[in-house]
């Protein structure tokens, strides 16, 4: 193979302009109690960000953005999750939350079909609900995603197939195969390949991670074992990548098979710097987190998500709905980044 040399020789960037001024979060003025940054009373309201579990990297950078947009806002804000990816105990934690009545909870479903139930509850008992990561779910006022899914899973094959010449066996993973986005992305993803790259082979249909690096990695390698010629993998959660990246290291490959997936830069570092990962696609988790808040804030005060709304987040200011959906709006808070790229985010 004489593909992955091609990666080498600079930073291949896509959407830097918004990586560069994405790190940040919004407003760094320190509010008067019960007093938000706009003027406007946080009063009672409290509101609840439920993710897929606390003991991931990714959700443990979400959670600064709900404490930026706490201290921004004076609005009490916390955020909650599991110690693991089980849709029955997110379940659990929403339930919860319902018997507290928080003004809103916002949530990134494991698993939005084991959530529609107990999401009803919640707004049939007054609670705003605003979701992300989980485009067609129903029970919610307002779904964000910070980019269009169909768009992320294509660009992320479109990398990969130049990574490997547009040829060759490759593999992809995702958290579960309940979680929808990530399902999303490999479907446009195989969808691209197809239709681009008609001599690369999709061997297996997709492997589920758990969001867990240490099952990404045995997965991992028992995948190269059964399949020597493997030329590439693509990850969806954020434990995916850094696993892969780990069988194909100790497998001395870093130089024949090209690993790309979401993935932010303090974790894939290490393996972006020899070679065990090419490319990194993600959006900042915190920006992510103030955002879904922001939008329940913008409800909670009586006002609508359409089609141009700027939420004041950086990749957020132009939201647009998704075709298709009537509670789906889409931001562009994408970046893509090899090894010199990543060097330049502090998360």
């Amino acid at each position: 193979m004489t593909r992955k040399y091609l990666l080498r020789g600079g930073a291949l960037v896509a959407g830097l302009s918004l990586a560069l001024t994405g790190c940040g979060t919004v407003g760094e003025t320190s509010p008067t109690p019960g007093q938000s940054t706009d003027g406007a009373s946080s009063g009672d309201v409290v509101m609840v960000t439920v993710v897929k579990a606390q003991t991931i990297p990714w959700f443990q950078r979400m959670e600064q953005g709900v404490k930026a947009f706490a201290e921004r806002t004076g609005i009490d804000a916390r955020q909650e999750g599991a110690d693991d990816v089980s849709p029955e105990k997110q379940v659990q934690i929403v339930q919860d939350l319902i018997a507290q009545k928080p003004t809103a909870i916002t949530v990134v479903p494991n698993s939005p079909e084991a959530l529609e139930s107990v999401l009803t509850q919640a707004r049939e008992q007054g609670i705003i609900v605003v979701s992300h990561e989980a485009t067609g779910i129903k029970n919610v006022d307002v779904d964000i995603e910070a980019f269009d899914n169909v768009a992320y899973g294509s660009d992320i094959m479109k990398n990969l197939g130049e990574c490997t010449g547009g040829k060759g066996e490759y593999v992809q993973f995702v958290g579960g195969l309940t979680a929808k986005t990530h399902m999303e992305w490999v479907g446009a993803a195989y969808d691209y390949q197809q239709e681009k790259f008609p001599e690369m082979k999709r061997v297996e249909t997709p492997i589920e991670s758990t969001d867990d690096q240490d099952t990404a990695y045995q997965r991992a390698k028992e995948l190269l074992a059964k399949y020597p010629n493997l030329a590439a993998f693509q990850g969806s959660a954020g434990n995916d990548v850094p696993g892969i990246a780990r069988a194909v290291q100790e497998a001395g490959l870093e130089d024949k098979v090209c690993v790309m997936g979401t993935s932010i830069p303090s974790v894939a570092n290490q393996y972006l710097a020899d070679g065990s990962i090419d490319k990194i696609f993600f959006w900042d988790p915190a920006l992510a987190g103030e955002a879904q808040l922001q939008i329940a804030k913008i409800l909670h005060e009586g006002g609508k998500i359409a089609a141009g709304t700027d939420l004041g987040i950086e990749g957020y200011n132009d939201l647009q709905p998704m075709e298709g959906f009537d509670n789906v709006f889409v931001g562009a808070a994408q970046v893509a980044a090899d090894a010199e790229a990543a060097k330049q985010f502090d998360f």
